[in-house]
């Protein structure tokens, strides 16, 4: 069974249209037994966006941003956020829009990418599908000292860290960002070990 013939929709609210789109949502849900709920529910419609992590297999280093995160500091983070190149797709292709993101936020050029794995981090009220890449990169591939988009209120330091002391910030909560993890983890697990083995 297909989940449209599972949902009536009866309203659907704009209740905000600024930075992002928020909207609530009546309708009826048929239950596993059959039976039908009355349910109603709120989403944040931000568009969807790509992130990637380069990576230097020789030096095991990585490229991450540091930065101000509002709704982050209101739930209680009274610190910059350190993450990876992030952003909107924009109706581009996500491959596109984090190659220009990534020259954008850390003034890198890039070569091959890799994609990891797409989805919803949280998808219990953002609508939001967020699609992984990874990417090698090497000190001749910087073309600026990165920082963003000041326009965009965009004010990004770059870090660039071993991946041994990337994942000891994980575990001591200095990393606390959810997308950036799950790359640090990747590239840990999947391609530094692999290119250990190798060499």
């Amino acid at each position: 069974m297909s989940l449209k013939d599972r949902i009536r929709i009866h309203r659907v609210t704009t209740l905000s249209d600024d930075w992002y789109v928020l909207k609530k949502t009546h309708f009826e849900w048929r239950r596993s037994d059959g039976t039908w709920q009355a349910m109603n529910r709120e989403t944040y419609d931000r568009g969807n966006g790509a992130v990637l992590l380069p990576y230097d297999p020789a030096r095991r280093t990585v490229l991450l941003t540091r930065q101000f995160r509002y709704p982050a500091y209101v739930n209680g983070c009274d610190d910059l956020l350190i993450e990876a190149a992030a952003g909107l797709l924009d109706n581009a292709a996500p491959e596109d829009r984090i190659r220009a993101e990534v020259e954008e936020e850390l003034g890198l050029t890039l070569g091959p990418t890799r994609p990891v794995l797409s989805c919803y981090m949280s998808p219990g009220s953002v609508t939001e599908r967020l699609y992984f890449f990874v990417a090698e990169y090497d000190p001749t591939m910087r073309l600026s000292g990165g920082g963003g988009n000041e326009n965009e209120g965009e004010d990004i330091e770059v870090l660039e860290l071993t991946i041994d002391h990337a994942l000891e910030m994980i575990a001591s909560g200095e990393i606390q960002d959810g997308k950036t993890i799950i790359l640090l983890q990747y590239i840990a697990l999947h391609l530094l070990k692999t290119e250990e083995r190798q060499s």
